[in-house]
């Protein structure tokens, strides 16, 4: 019995040591940057910006020169034979600019430094940029939520409003 104990011992203890008698295996450990495989979003549609015309209005008179007549130039001539014969003496950019408003506006006058057209241009090309960055703005933040680590969520940028009350 004592014989027998003894050889369960040590078929055992062969047997749980065993690996250790063969030697140990060398574990090579290798870094390698890993690709992400991330889907690109639909970048904004692109920037379309329409040109404004402005209008500098003056007082000064408009130069209104006669016409060549066979080569020579006369000194002075009669209002007739200058290039615009329409124009009083002493017309001014002033002058013009009025006459070419209320030509535009059916009589009416409406000083500004540019036309109704002009400045809805303006505002076009305002709200215009302000699409475009919000949806470079929605990019980003696409971005940052792939590419944050565990999965969290990044924070976007917030418009607050600030609400007072007035009793």
């Amino acid at each position: 019995m004592i014989l027998k104990k003894l050889v369960i011992l040590t078929t055992l203890a062969v047997t749980i040591s065993s690996c250790s008698l063969l030697g140990t295996k060398q574990v090579e450990i290798v870094s390698k940057p890993v690709q992400l495989d991330i889907m690109q979003p639909t970048l904004p549609r692109e920037v379309s910006l329409q040109t404004p015309k402005w209008y500098v209005v003056s007082e000064a008179r408009i130069a209104n020169p006669c016409r060549k007549i066979e080569d020579k130039r006369p000194k002075q001539c009669e209002l007739e034979d200058r290039e615009n014969p329409e124009w009083p003496v002493g017309y001014t950019y002033l002058d013009r600019f009025l006459d070419d408003m209320k030509a535009q506006n059916n009589g009416d006058v409406v000083f500004v430094g540019t036309t109704i057209g002009d400045y809805k241009k303006m505002t076009i090309n305002n709200q215009e940029v302000r699409r475009y960055i919000r949806e470079l703005g929605e990019v980003i933040i696409y971005y940052r939520d792939v590419t944050m680590p565990n999965g969290d969520k990044g924070v976007g940028i917030e418009v607050k409003k600030n609400e007072t009350n007035k009793d």
